[in-house]
């Protein structure tokens, strides 16, 4: 890990704590925040690196959306910086790749359940969905982003989470 980059002892416990708790075998499916993680390796936040430790990346899945959302980012930056761009091309190459077999679409039954989990209070449309696909699938929905689908129902953990009382 990059030197700055250490956290306290303790400092990550609630992440670690939820690896811990989730069975080796429990499915997830990751937001494109945690895709972009992935990416980093070492870099990546300490307790981001805590939990995907624990994680077999077989039970990892990810949803067409979160593809749309890495491949949105790729071609806009595309047209300020064509040389980072291909870089990213390539890792969506390698995410694809990795992830074969595991990148669930959204479908019918995913699309009415949002809906279902949108009234009264309206979901994010891009979040929900991905909430929706986490409930159809009976997954646990991994993301840093908690507050915009808390209210969903979804088993969520954040692989981010910081105690608050720690800096």
């Amino acid at each position: 890990m990059p030197a700055g980059r250490e956290a306290p002892d303790g400092r990550c416990a609630r992440a670690e704590e939820r690896a811990r708790v989730l069975r080796r075998e429990e499915r997830t499916v990751c937001d494109t925040n945690v895709a972009s993680e992935l990416r980093k390796a070492g870099a990546a936040h300490p307790c981001f690196i805590a939990w995907s430790t624990r994680v077999e990346q077989s039970t990892m899945f990810l949803s067409v959306r979160v593809v749309g959302e890495i491949r949105r980012g790729i071609e806009s930056l595309r047209r300020k910086d064509p040389v980072q761009a291909q870089i990213l091309e390539a890792w969506l190459a390698r995410v694809l790749l990795a992830f074969s077999g595991r990148i669930l679409p959204v479908t019918q039954e995913i699309a009415e359940t949002w809906g279902r989990l949108s009234v009264p209070d309206k979901l994010p449309i891009v979040d929900g969905l991905l909430a929706a696909t986490a409930i159809v699938h009976d997954l646990t929905l991994v993301t840093r982003n908690v507050r915009d689908v808390v209210r969903s129902g979804v088993k969520l953990i954040n692989p981010f989470d910081v105690p608050s009382s720690q800096p």
